[in-house]
């Protein structure tokens, strides 16, 4: 079994903002593999099916990104998960170009505050990560302003890309294992 949860904010004043990018890959994967995102329950909007042979729980956080780590703590102890290696965590990544994707096994927030939640929540740094990239933050703009924003229309074509990309690296890293998935998507 494994978890996937992507980040972003609830709300529709943050949908398609570049810090939702987590939350545009979980839609994809729910469309994809034909499961329902209609739960409510764990602080998160989830779904149950399965990808391959693998029973998957999709996840999307309904607190504020700043606090991710709740939703995907209640997540893995209600269905007893070993997040080194079943918890999957989709999260946008303003160190990537936009259109990019990289897959970790571990590592740390990289400034990414839901990462920082999630690590402090479950006290560990080792969980599988798929990081979205939206491109740096422009001279002059602060952080928050600039992960909040959209995207050019040019940068959004190179988003919906990685979208579809993050979503099919996650399926390979429950099909095929996250070592398979790095060679083939980072």
């Amino acid at each position: 079994m494994y978890i996937i949860v992507g980040l972003g904010n609830p709300g529709r004043e943050y949908a398609g903002t570049r810090h939702n990018m987590g939350f545009e890959v979980i839609d994809r994967l729910a469309d994809d593999s034909k499961i329902a995102l209609s739960g409510r329950k764990f602080h998160a909007l989830y779904g149950t099916g399965r990808i391959g042979d693998e029973r998957v729980v999709l996840a999307k956080p309904l607190t504020f990104m700043n606090l991710s780590g709740t939703a995907v703590r209640e997540l893995t102890d209600y269905y007893k998960i070993e997040p080194k290696t079943q918890l999957i965590v989709v999260s946008d990544d303003v160190d990537l170009l936009p259109g990019c994707i990289r897959i970790r096994k571990q590592g740390s927030a990289g400034g990414q505050n839901g990462l920082k939640d999630i690590i402090a929540k479950l006290g560990s740094q080792e969980f599988i990560r798929v990081r979205v990239g939206t491109g740096a933050r422009p001279h002059g703009w602060d952080l928050a302003d600039w992960v909040l924003s959209r995207f050019s229309s040019e940068d959004r074509k190179k988003a919906d890309i990685a979208v579809e990309n993050a979503a099919k690296a996650a399926a390979a890293i429950v099909t095929d294992g996250v070592d398979k998935a790095m060679n083939l998507y980072n």
